[in-house]
């Protein structure tokens, strides 16, 4: 006996488990997990319908495929054929005479066999592969209709498994199942007729074990889609720790859990190795029992054989060709139990992609979009409560704000106070429960996606960039823009300095998440993004989080200038950010708790002057204030309609060194 290799399953099964993970074990028929849920069950045909409508726009080609899959097996059962006239017209009387002509049929079939067989793997794989980039990119521009909360509750390891893999599987069932399926149909009408042709009486006995394979193939069929569900969802929960684990290293490696995350990987990967054990030991049991069924008609076959030969009912040529025939009619037989079995792993999958298309968008489109094309920037939020699914406590109520074009918004609070809710109800990703939010008179709901979001640029709490060039993401903000354009908007963010020492300049690349930069420069290329959409409306959510002073500082600068001239809705929890502010709109627990300038906000709410003290800093970091001019930028596109006069005083305190081009 073979000692375990490391990192095999019995030595991942005695590993000491870390703090908090439980010991695995494979003592059990699965490894318990609660990581990923099940899906609904639906049967095989449901499937079928379900996905067959998705080959329409090449059904032509479907079809014909599915011709070539029977010009196959008849010239499979012809080439048998002439080997029963070379026995009997050629090799038994020893005459010459028809050889030529069986020659050139030998010849002619296998050219034409080679043909067939070109034109229909290559058809074939078109029609699949084409079937799955249709439905992939199906499901994954279904997944992005779907609001802020699926993507917030769903696990994206899992996603992706079923985007990737499970796509695969419904091809499998829906068109290389049906290939396959007819394929092996066409056998045994071609074989089959030919059987009786030659001996009937022999035909009838040889179709003794057809039975027992379709009653083998039932009963193993609903045990192996059993298993092969629960090897996908394992999978699936694979995929999702090991995602999730590696865009956290950072995490993982200062915390020193490397131990307990390899742990819980090792949970999910034994979980797996279990899973794909139970479904293999069905699949590899189902094949001897379909064998031996086999060779007991073959022996009956063959006894009767004899018998008809020993009394001069069959030739020789006409048993040999028998045999061969019979072989290959036990061939299709066994085939298609093991194509049943495949077909039911199958349908686990298609269940797992069903599951994620049948999911409704809860932010849906207009049927009669109003026409929006670029906004005063007047909004309204009128009495807006909003709660989160499976909630009690509604996120905010009873929100009443007024926005005029130009000017400018403080939303701030401690955190959970509800400000992101705010913006996410802004922006669109959630639809309040209560009450309404407008844009120039126009009720959100009633504007198409296109025209809300040309007309609102957003710098998000979390910077997100992505694996691209600098240009790319500058550019994310307007698809047309020019190159000018762009080095015109990374100058007017305080980028383009940082940008021009990189290796490649704007073709740089940035990394995953843009990992290659540092926040800093990646805020101030998410502010590049904003000012080269150029709308009317700004949100800024947290837009200085996670950065260090000098960091901040520089991004405040470009801050002020996406800011001038436009409706601008600030969220933070750092009151010295938002003193300058029009006007300041204080959250509590999801309800305005005051509104005011600061100085008035200082003297009537306690809480709003407890926040600011909570914020104050040395007077050596946050130097008194002064007027300061709002830095000139580089023209942008221009606006097809008059900006409103920006505020003469900066929204965010300035620091030392304004207006000046300073290094990170």
């Amino acid at each position: 006996m073979t000692e375990p290799t490391a990192g095999s399953a019995v030595e991942v099964a005695s590993r000491p488990p870390a703090p908090g993970v439980p010991r695995l074990s494979v003592t059990g028929l699965l490894v318990s997990s609660n990581l990923l849920a099940d899906t609904p069950a639906v049967g095989l045909w449901t499937v079928f319908r379900r996905f067959w409508p998705e080959t329409r726009p090449f059904r032509g080609r479907v079809w014909a495929s599915l011709l070539l899959v029977a010009a196959g097996p008849l010239l499979s059962a012809a080439t048998i054929w002439l080997f029963k006239i070379l026995v009997d017209d050629v090799l038994t009387p020893h005459s010459f005479r028809y050889f030529p002509a069986l020659a050139a049929a030998y010849i002619g079939i296998s050219v034409l066999e080679g043909v067939v067989s070109f034109a229909d793997r290559y058809l074939s794989t078109w029609v699949g592969e084409r079937f799955v980039l249709n439905l992939r990119s199906r499901l994954f521009t279904h997944l992005h209709r779907q609001s802020s909360q699926f993507f917030e509750r769903r696990q994206l390891g899992d996603i992706l498994s079923r985007l990737t893999g499970d796509i695969s599987a419904i091809e499998q069932l829906v068109l290389s199942g049906l290939a396959q399926g007819l394929t092996y149909a066409f056998q045994l009408v071609f074989f089959t007729a030919a059987l009786f042709y030659i001996s009937w009486q022999m035909t009838l006995a040889s179709l003794i074990a057809a039975p027992g394979f379709l009653l083998i193939a039932r009963s193993f069929s609903r045990r192996i889609k059993d298993a092969s569900r629960e090897t996908r969802r394992r999978a699936s929960s694979l995929t999702t720790v090991a995602e999730e684990s590696f865009s956290n290293a950072a995490l993982v490696r200062a915390y020193h859990r490397q131990a307990s995350e390899s742990a819980r990987f090792d949970q999910e990967n034994l979980g797996s190795f279990v899973a794909q054990m139970r479904a293999t030991r069905l699949q590899a049991l189902f094949g001897p029992l379909t064998e031996l069924l086999e060779v007991v008609g073959v022996l009956l076959v063959m006894g009767l054989a004899v018998w008809e030969l020993s009394t001069n009912n069959i030739t020789l040529g006409g048993l040999l060709v028998f045999v061969a025939y019979l072989t290959q009619l036990y061939g299709p037989l066994q085939g298609l139990g093991q194509l049943t079995n495949s077909l039911y792993a199958a349908s686990a999958s298609a269940e797992r992609v069903m599951e994620l298309l049948d999911l409704a968008p809860t932010i849906t489109e207009p049927t009669h979009p109003v026409p929006l094309p670029r906004a005063r920037g007047y909004l309204r939020v009128r009495e807006v409560g909003f709660g989160y699914p499976d909630t009690d406590r509604p996120a905010v109520a009873g929100i009443d704000l007024e926005v005029r074009p130009g000017q400018r918004i403080a939303i701030v609070g401690a955190s959970g106070a509800g400000k992101s809710t705010l913006a996410k109800l802004l922006l669109r990703f959630y639809d309040p429960n209560q009450g309404s939010i407008s844009l120039d008179g126009t009720d959100l709901r009633d504007l198409s996606e296109a025209d809300l979001r040309r007309n609102i640029a957003t710098v998000l709490q979390e910077t997100l960039v992505f694996d691209g060039t600098v240009r790319e993401n500058i550019a994310w903000g307007r698809p047309d823009a020019t190159d000018a354009d762009i080095v015109a908007a990374a100058v007017a963010a305080d980028a383009h300095e940082f940008i021009s020492a990189l290796p490649g300049g704007y073709d740089s690349r940035i990394g995953q998440r843009g990992r290659l930069l540092s926040g800093g420069q990646r805020q101030r290329l998410a502010i590049a993004r904003a000012m080269i959409r150029d709308a009317p409306v700004l949100l800024l959510d947290e837009p200085t989080t996670g950065l260090d002073a000098e960091s901040t500082r520089r991004v405040l600068q470009p801050l002020r200038r996406l800011m001038a001239g436009r409706t601008t809705i600030i969220i933070s929890h750092n009151l010295l950010t938002v003193t300058d502010a029009d006007l300041i709109v204080v959250l509590d627990q999801g309800r305005i708790s005051a509104a005011g300038t600061h100085s008035q906000l200082l003297t009537s709410s306690p809480g709003y002057a407890r926040l600011y003290r909570l914020h104050q800093a040395p007077p050596a970091l946050h130097p008194p204030e002064r007027p300061a001019e709002i830095c000139p930028g580089p023209p942008l596109r221009p606006s097809s309609s008059p900006r409103p006069t920006p505020h003469p005083r900066p929204l965010i305190q300035p620091g030392d060194g304004d207006c000046q081009q300073d290094r990170v």
